[in-house]
This record gives C-alpha cells, sequence and structure tokens, in this order.
C-alpha cells in the first residue's frame, strides 16, 4: 500500500509517498480502508521536528491522525463492526498514519460515520471536533455560560463556535475581517476583529476562555474573565502566577480519541447542528501542497487528502 512518511526532519520536501506493507489488525483492532485523511497542525509541527522531545518516533515517521473509511477487516474480540461498516475517527498521534491507504485503528479511534456527511467531510471532524469537545469538558462550559473563542475560523476554532453553540452558550469569537461573517454563520453572538479591535478592550466577565493561539492571546486573557472563570488552551499551559492572581482556573489539554464522544458528535452531526468546515481537497500525491497550505495558518476550516473511494 502506499503511506505518507517521512524519513528526515524538514520542510514539506521531506515527505515521501513509500510502498510499505498493509498492516493486520490484532486483538481489539480494526483494519480500516482510508477514504479520505485530513491535514492538523500538528502533523507540519511533527514533520519540522518540533515535537521530537515529546514523542521520540524512530524513524521513518507516518503522519496523520483523522480519517475516514470502510473497516476492511477486524481482529479477533471485535464485535461492534463488521467489514463494509464505514467508520470514522483519530487514531492516537503518537502513532499516526492515516496518510495511507490503510490504517489499524483501535476501539477509541473510530466509530460509525454520520450518515449526513461524506468521506471528505467526516474525515475533517477528529482533532478539532474533540480537542474543542474536551476543552469544554475540562471547563465545565455549560448552557447560559459566555465562552471566548480565540481564533474562531479555525480547524479547531470553527468547531468550537458550533459545539459550544450545542451546549446552549453565548458565544464570542475572534477572527480577522475576512471571516466576521463565517464565524457568525457558525452561530457565534459576537464576533470581533482582532486586528481592528482589542478583544481585551470590548470583553468582560466570561466564563470561559478557549485559547488556542497562546503567547499574547493568552497573555491578555486573564483580564476578561470573571473570577472562578476558566481558560483551557490547547496551545500552551496557562501561566499558574496569573490563574492566582485573577482568581482563575484553568488547563492545557491535548486531544485525546474517544469513541464515546466520536458517537455523541455523530450523532449532532446527524441533527444539523455540527457542519463541517472542508475547505481544500487534494488527493494524496499533493501532500506537500496541503502542508504548505495548513502552515500558512490562515486556512478557514480544514484542509483533506482523498485516498480513496
Amino acid at each position: 500500500m502506499k503511506a505518507v512518511r517521512i524519513h528526515s526532519f524538514g520542510g514539506p520536501e521531506v515527505l515521501q509517498l513509500d510502498e510499505v506493507p498493509v498492516p493486520q489488525p490484532q486483538a481489539g483492532e480494526v483494519l480500516v480502508k482510508v477514504a479520505a485523511a485530513a491535514v492538523n497542525p500538528v502533523d507540519w509541527k511533527i514533520r519540522q521536528g518540533y515535537l521530537a522531545a515529546v514523542f521520540k518516533q524512530p524513524f521513518p515517521i507516518a503522519l496523520g491522525c483523522d480519517y475516514a473509511g470502510v473497516i476492511a477487516a477486524v481482529g479477533t474480540d471485535v464485535t461492534d463492526v463488521n467489514v463494509g461498516d464505514e467508520v470514522y475517527g483519530s487514531i492516537s498521534v503518537q502513532r499516526g498514519g492515516s496518510y495511507a491507504e490503510y490504517i489499524v485503528a483501535r476501539h477509541s479511534e473510530y466509530a460509525p460515520k454520520p450518515r449526513t456527511v461524506d468521506f471528505a467531510q467526516a474525515a475533517s471532524f477528529g482533532v478539532a471536533a474533540l480537542t474543542a469537545w474536551q476543552a469544554f469538558d475540562a471547563a465545565g462550559l455549560q448552557a447560559g455560560q459566555k465562552v471566548l473563542i480565540h481564533a474562531a475560523a479555525g480547524g479547531v476554532g470553527s468547531m468550537a463556535v458550533q459545539l459550544a453553540k450545542a451546549r446552549g452558550a453565548y458565544v464570542i469569537g475572534t477572527a480577522s475581517a475576512r471571516n466576521q461573517a463565517f464565524v457568525k454563520e457558525l452561530g457565534a453572538d459576537e464576533v470581533i476583529d482582532y486586528a481592528a479591535v482589542k478583544f481585551e478592550d470590548v470583553v468582560r466577565d466570561v466564563d470561559v476562555v478557549c485559547d488556542l493561539m497562546g503567547g499574547e492571546t493568552q497573555a491578555c486573557s486573564y483580564g476578561v474573565l470573571k473570577p472562578g472563570g476558566f481558560l483551557v488552551s490547547s496551545a500552551q499551559p496557562p501561566d499558574a502566577a496569573q490563574l492566582q492572581a485573577h482568581n482563575l482556573r484553568g488547563q492545557m489539554i491535548g486531544m485525546q480519541p474517544n469513541r464515546a464522544q466520536f458517537e455523541q458528535l455523530a450523532a449532532l452531526i446527524d441533527a444539523g447542528q455540527v457542519k463541517p468546515i472542508v475547505e481544500t481537497i487534494l488527493p494524496l500525491s499533493e501532500v506537500a501542497q496541503a502542508h504548505e497550505l495548513n502552515q500558512t495558518g490562515r486556512t478557514r476550516g480544514k484542509i483533506i487528502l482523498q485516498i480513496g473511494s
């Protein structure tokens, strides 16, 4: 089968389309014939070597987490799916490998594909949607609360806006001028053009900040939270001193595949409460271009690699 791997760290040019053996599912695992895979920022950060100290993967390193496809074989003890079933999900970033014609997935890493979306759309949810989902679980976001979502037009941000509205929250998003209408369409109650207005000058007393940026954006976010509020970040750990000074709580989160959450997400998708945001679909052979686009940080929604049918 064909699979994208890197044999050294570097730019998009190190991405190679290799011929490798088809993996075989072990007990509790399934083999998935991949129809589509999504590109996430963590993928190019691994490619660049930024996460080498964290994951310590030996070369060659297979890339990709999010996928959608069809069950091709099942290991022993697997009774929840059959060959031919359509599934979607994310494999662990530590293992990687969804940029491939086949992958092996564990029980927590797949769920039945939402009926109302195609494979490319289904592949777009994984990391982005579950990062937002788990961020809101960590923060305890509830109906009637106010949440500020930074980078609301991006892959995670666009999911966070929709999932926060599905929980009944009042949503404020930050986005560029060109994405104001887009974020409003996702359901945001207010959208702030971060280039024209300092959000910290106009936002007050929010219950939760969903920080997808880190750096100066996070530093300016402590003051907009009400006492007892929660800053949850996928970018960097909240500053303990700032949390204490403002009487806040906070946590950094990293997405973990979760079967129950994939199932609940599929129900929201099929109910029309969460929609896929796919900006570009490219063939697997153009993976380098997909990485270049994703690395600009200016994409709206997700970039998808079309692999099979």
